[in-house]
């Protein structure tokens, strides 16, 4: 099976969700994300959540601004099952596409529902190989509107072991007290390893955060800078000049 392919399956998007909780100030993070939003002084009408999972994003945005329109893209079925159910009440102004951003041929199909205030993806990108990254970034760029933003909040690359090493702990500790208060039995030592030994760790392929904010510059975004940073987890991303 390929790396990536393993999102496809119910029991590891069930456990990733499980788990969730887990990501050192996840909410913060989100809460970034909606700042950095709202400089834009108007409301967002339509925004895209690419590779969205159960939509979290997404459904913050709706939280703020209730009559956007929305699209959320991810290749994992599962995931964006998740997504429908939990967005329901939203359903009419939703389009969900089981869509491989991997391939440059998704942006053909997003084209017509663009273009956007807001492009927002979620420990995502992280997949693509890097030369995929940086393109995935300028297709994104083609689908927003003049002044509109993307935001990444996204899984990068250290430089040093330590930080490396302070992530897991507090992902595996954490892990261990979600289970703990669900009545599990597991010792931390079997959730350290059973997180070592992760089938979905092959598909993560970092890069650091500066690169990433270098090729947001080259493409020609504004405003670019990382906003957030918590070990391996930065909020990071830029915004398409109004012109």
């Amino acid at each position: 099976m390929v790396t990536d392919e393993v999102w496809k399956l119910p029991a590891i998007v069930n456990r990733y969700l499980s788990y969730r909780a887990a990501i050192p100030l996840a909410q913060e993070q989100i809460g970034i994300m909606m700042s950095i939003l709202k400089t834009r002084q108007q409301p967002i009408e339509k925004f895209l959540d690419l590779g969205c999972g159960d939509g979290i994003l997404g459904a913050t945005i709706l939280g703020e601004y209730p009559l956007a329109q929305g699209v959320f893209v991810d290749f994992s079925e599962p995931m964006l099952e998740q997504a429908r159910e939990g967005l329901k009440e939203y359903s009419n102004q939703l389009a969900l596409e089981n869509l491989d951003y991997g391939d440059s041929a998704w942006v053909n199909r997003i084209q017509p529902h663009g273009p956007f205030d807001a492009i927002v993806s979620g420990y995502s990108i992280h997949h693509q190989p890097d030369t995929r990254k940086r393109q995935v970034y300028q297709e994104i760029y083609s689908l927003l509107k003049p002044n509109g933003w993307f935001i990444n909040i996204e899984h990068v690359a250290s430089a040093a072991q330590l930080n490396i090493d302070l992530f897991e702990n507090h992902y595996v500790t954490a892990r261990y007290f979600i289970e703990k208060n669900n009545g599990g039995t597991r010792t931390i030592e079997q959730i350290a390893e059973d997180y070592t030994d992760r089938p979905d760790a092959a598909a993560n392929i970092l890069s650091p955060t500066e690169v990433q904010c270098d090729w947001l510059r080259e493409i020609g975004y504004e405003e670019v800078d990382c906003y957030f940073r918590i070990y391996e987890l930065a909020v990071f991303g830029g915004r398409r000049p109004n012109n």
